[in-house]
């Protein structure tokens, strides 16, 4: 398990993260005790919330009633993000940045451009 930690710390420190980002991390044990790891994205969830500035989402979202928004660009910044996990190189990042559109919907914050006061 030290191990481990070291390891993860070691790897984490290079991707550019804050410390208290949430990262996804798949581990494989093998049965002679040794270990590989690959340590993914923040999960979409943490990323929209971050992005629409919001601490948590509602306990029942509302098309109606969003409870924030995000621009459609930081939609293809998470979108970024997500691609540059191992599983998600080959999709098309206008796939990705649908898969983010929905989750963000599922979440109540609705992706909205900015209205510039003029």
């Amino acid at each position: 398990m030290a191990e481990f930690c070291k390891q993860f710390n070691e790897r984490t420190e290079s991707m550019g993260y804050e410390r208290e980002t949430p990262l996804s991390v798949q581990l494989n044990a093998l049965s002679d005790r040794s270990f590989t790891f690959d340590v993914r994205s923040p999960p979409t969830s943490y990323l929209i919330k971050k992005a629409a500035g919001i601490e948590k989402g509602p306990n029942q979202p509302s098309p109606d009633r969003p409870s924030g928004f995000i621009a459609p660009e930081a939609v293809y910044e998470i979108a970024k993000v997500k691609q540059k996990d191992d599983h998600r190189w080959h999709l098309p990042l206008d796939s990705i940045a649908r898969s983010v559109i929905g989750t963000a919907r599922s979440m109540g914050v609705q992706v909205k451009e900015v209205e510039s006061e003029e």
